[in-house]
């Protein structure tokens, strides 16, 4: 089982630390730079999408349709 990596990211002017296996910040990774956009600015895209649900959670399901998404 992989373990959990912390980063810190600025949200909304508050620092939030998410925790997520590095298969996830891969997604994550290559996702923001898909979009031209910093880390940061691609967790408070999902952070003010994510509609309650707990945002570690919110940030493996964008990166799960990102990756589905993807051609092969």
């Amino acid at each position: 089982m992989a373990t959990l990596r912390k980063r810190s990211v600025q949200l909304s002017g508050h620092a939030t630390s998410i925790a997520l296996e590095p298969e996830f910040w891969a997604v994550l990774d290559t996702m923001a730079q898909a979009e031209a956009l910093s880390l940061a600015a691609l967790i408070g895209r999902i952070d003010d999408a994510r509609a309650g649900r707990p945002l570690a959670s919110a940030c493996r399901l964008a990166a799960l349709a990102f990756a589905q998404a993807r051609p092969r």
